[in-house]
């Protein structure tokens, strides 16, 4: 297989754009990890972060007894059940390029968050589990990528297991994603036989002592497929490559770097990402192939990253990531211009200009204070309760980027306080973590009820072990008599002032103040909105 074209990645990509950017714009990279639960999501994430030199050691996820977890799962409740629940956001360096590597909750429960962030990333790594194939939580966050043509690599783990064949996964992936995969690595054998992968496009075959503490120090690398090393190392797997990849020459499509920009097709690579097996050849090809940062469209316009003025949107708030001095951090991803620390902005929502005076860049929950960002840099800005997940900040200008969703609940829970004395306390926490958009929150207009709805139980439990462990709040949450949620619009007010004495019981007001009906079930949804037709019912809203 040829050499990858060494292209810069911003060429041919954004007709009109100016014919240089900056080196620091160049350098950029900024992408999201998506998997079904399970699929060794967090675990990548750790190995990429080992090589890439921002940690010593990876910390498995499940390895409680040393008293380490995944750099990426900072909550207690994270480290406690051994899954991702909340975004996270890791910056890095590799060969000369700064990663931006938002690791996403891998649980569907949590997929809102996952949604949004894939607003702020300009491609993505999907990881398939070898042994079950796409998964449904898969398919859901592809079709999120395919709205936005998010171009995708894609890391098949777990060779270290039995499993499907390698041309199986690929039919699966082609098959129920509907996208055209290429393989640019290829494993030697699965499961016990696992000797390692070959690499396509520099044509190297390297070998692997099992490693997941430390980078591996034990690498063979053989160049030529012809050498009789090959069967000395592999014996008869030798023969087994020399065919496998004589049949992918033949059968298998070209890289298309277009094809790939525009999400029609994926290049794969196979490995063991908790034994290090090819981590580093995926990371070496996403760094020459994922796109640069890429233009954003506001209500307006389109911005280009080497645009001069510095815009950029929150697409996540965070509390209590320290929880001594229980602060809330707004993600910003920059979209153009330079942004540099003690700059005033404008914060378009308010119409108020703010100056940004500490803002941090991320590893994990570790932080440090950053003195300037380039378009793709994610950074935190401090948020004493004025900042919400869309906003829009900028130099003068005023935009309004768009595309980030707010899904209508599917599960209800009304909360009961067991200390009447804390309710001061249970409203600003309900009010912070409500922020951070993984539940939402109504109030009826009738009664003084507090309302959670999400999309899955967990969010529920999640939302009371931090109210617990954050706001010193004992709640519990028990079942609403509520089936459904939709966001309630008209443009004639008596007709809206109409439909609201008729269905007064039924009206509440979310977190935003944005007019809520919350039906008891489906077929009684379905009634009301048949009996106002000039009225509408919106199970998804952008935020803005």
């Amino acid at each position: 297989m040829e050499a990858l074209d060494e292209t810069p990645c911003c060429e041919g990509r954004a007709p009109g754009a100016a014919p240089a950017r900056h080196p620091e714009i160049e350098r950029r990279r900024t992408f999201g990890i998506i998997s079904h639960p399970d699929a060794g999501k967090t675990t990548l994430t750790e190995k990429m972060l080992l090589f890439g030199g921002a940690i010593q050691m990876a910390g498995a996820v499940k390895a409680r007894r040393a008293g380490r977890h995944a750099t990426s799962d900072w909550m207690a409740i994270e480290r406690e059940r051994g899954i991702s629940v909340t975004s996270s956001v890791m910056k890095f360096n590799y060969h000369g390029h700064e990663i931006n590597l938002l690791d996403t909750p891998g649980h569907q429960d949590f997929s809102e968050d996952t949604y949004r962030v894939l607003t702020a990333v300009d491609s993505a790594v999907m990881v398939i589990d070898s042994v079950k194939g796409v998964e449904p939580q898969t398919r859901k966050l592809m079709e999120v990528c395919r709205m936005r043509n998010t171009p995708i690599l894609t890391f098949v783990n777990k060779l270290d297991r039995e499993g499907l064949p390698p041309l199986a996964v690929m039919d699966d992936i082609e098959n129920t994603l509907q996208i055209e995969c290429v393989p640019l690595s290829w494993p030697i054998g699965m499961g016990k036989q696992f000797r390692g992968t070959y690499n396509r496009f520099g044509g190297e075959l390297n070998l692997f002592t099992p490693s997941q503490k430390r980078l591996p120090d034990d690498v063979t690398t053989v160049r030529d497929l012809g050498d009789p090393l090959l069967d000395r190392l592999l014996g008869t797997q030798a023969a087994e490559l020399r065919d496998d990849m004589e049949l992918l020459e033949g059968a298998s499509s070209p890289f298309d770097m277009e094809h790939f920009l525009r999400g029609n097709q994926t290049p794969v690579f196979f490995g063991s990402a908790i034994n290090n097996f090819g981590v580093r050849e995926l990371l070496d090809t996403f760094v020459r192939i994922a796109p640069s940062p890429l233009p954003r469209m506001t209500a307006t316009r389109e911005v280009r990253p080497e645009e001069r003025e510095f815009s950029g949107f929150v697409f996540k708030i965070q509390a209590n990531m320290d929880p001594a001095h229980r602060d809330r951090i707004a993600f910003l991803r920059v979209c153009s211009g330079r942004f540099q620390k003690g700059m005033r902005v404008r914060h378009h929502r308010l119409g108020k200009d703010i100056m940004i005076g500490n803002p941090v860049i991320f590893m994990a929950r570790d932080r440090s204070l950053v003195e300037e960002a380039w378009p793709g840099d994610i950074i935190g800005i401090p948020n004493h309760g004025t900042i919400r997940i869309g906003d829009t900040f900028s130099e003068r200008e005023p935009l309004s980027f768009t595309g980030i969703p707010s899904f209508a609940s599917e599960i209800f829970q009304r909360v009961r306080l067991k200390s009447p004395l804390k309710a001061k306390q249970l409203q600003k926490g309900l009010m912070q973590l409500v922020e951070e958009g993984a539940i939402q929150l109504f109030r009826p207009l009738l009664g003084s009820d507090y309302i959670m709805g999400a999309v899955g139980m967990l969010q529920f439990d999640v939302t009371m072990a931090r109210l617990r462990d954050e706001y010193g709040v004992d709640a519990v949450h028990e079942p609403a008599d509520y089936a459904a949620a939709r966001w309630i619009e008209c443009a004639d007010k008596k007709r809206l002032d109409a439909f609201e004495r008729d269905n007064f019981g039924n009206l509440a007001r979310d977190a935003m103040g944005n007019l809520a009906y919350l039906a008891q079930s489906e077929w009684r949804l379905g009634y009301v909105m048949k009996e106002w037709p000039d009225i509408i019912f919106r199970k998804t809203i952008e935020i803005q």
